[in-house]
């Protein structure tokens, strides 16, 4: 009787064995840079003035992108001609409060590194005192930590945009209002209110775009400092939405979906294949979506093909 031996070999060795040249993911170390930058910003589609305080200089700060298991190499520098002390708070970072995430005195830096361990996507924001300031007069944006690959229950999207909701407060200097809820006036997508909206405001020029069928992603962060989201579709239906936008905690063929203040979340959205359709993407709150959060999606064959791919998800 003649023993078998069984051996149990890598994936390298297999591709030793086969010739083939089998590719790794391998986690890079990812180097962001950010300017704290107290100026004037456009806040609306007819040019209307606001005194912010930025992520270099405009309302959201950049959209950082990584992979999960990358490391992020991190700098702000605050220049000596702002007034104010600044800060960064990365959702995504498991990290110390009271050293990473200090507020920077104008004049100085702060460099710090983090591990992007979970994927999801996050909220990033001011963190100086008072907080509920710097984040409502502009400092706020995105941090996306995809997975290490796509997958059946996490496929890869035709197009992806950003849609980042916040409060506007026209007294940018009354941050006790802000703390109350009091003295806002209108919702700002991106920046700006109804800034992809053309059909309730005639000055807008931008809107988002795909092709009928296509699978288009949204990462959407709540950056309101008071009001939760009711993230709706208008004339379709969410054909998943990722909680915290991590592809472990998926939900399907939802109408509605609340988002906290300071959370973020991934919605699918999927349009008839056989025909052009309009989908109006909006916070179901009615006092939101009247006052600016209101976002228009067009599904038609002659969609432009940059718009939601590279650098085009987040529009400005």
């Amino acid at each position: 009787m003649r023993m078998i031996k069984t051996f149990i070999l890598s994936g390298a060795a297999l591709a030793m064995i086969s010739g083939a040249i089998v590719p790794h993911a391998q986690a890079k170390t990812v180097k962001v840079h950010m300017k704290a930058v107290e100026t004037d910003v456009v806040i609306d589609n007819k040019g209307t003035k606001y005194p912010a305080w930025t992520y270099d200089g405009g309302i959201p700060g950049q959209v950082v992108r990584v992979k999960q298991g990358d490391t992020v190499d991190f700098t702000l520098d605050n220049p000596a001609s702002n007034k104010n002390s600044h800060s960064i708070d990365f959702h995504a970072a498991e990290v110390d409060v009271l050293n990473e995430f200090a507020a920077v005195r104008p004049g100085h830096s702060k460099h710090f590194v983090f591990t992007a361990k979970r994927a999801g996507v996050y909220m990033y924001h001011c963190g100086a005192n008072p907080m509920v300031q710097h984040i409502a007069r502009g400092m706020y944006g995105v941090i996306i930590v995809d997975p290490k690959t796509y997958s059946k229950a996490y496929p890869k999207p035709d197009r992806e945009y950003v849609l980042i909701q916040s409060q506007y407060f026209p007294d940018a200097d009354n941050y006790s209002a802000m703390l109350e809820n009091k003295g806002w006036t209108n919702s700002l997508i991106n920046g700006k209110i109804f800034n992809y909206d053309p059909v309730h405001d005639p000055n807008a020029t931008k809107v988002l775009m795909a092709k009928p069928g296509e699978r288009v992603r949204i990462f959407f962060v709540n950056a309101n400092v008071n009001m939760p989201v009711a993230f709706h579709p208008i004339a379709g239906i969410w054909d998943r939405v990722y909680v915290n936008g991590n592809p472990k905690n998926v939900l399907y063929d939802v109408q509605t979906y609340g988002v906290p203040v300071a959370a973020a979340s991934t919605f699918d959205i999927v349009s008839p294949s056989d025909h052009a359709t309009n989908n109006a993407i909006v916070d179901h709150t009615m006092s939101a979506a009247l006052r600016g959060a209101i976002t228009v999606l067009m599904n038609r064959p002659d969609a432009d093909p940059k718009l939601g791919k590279g650098d085009n998800i987040l529009l400005r």
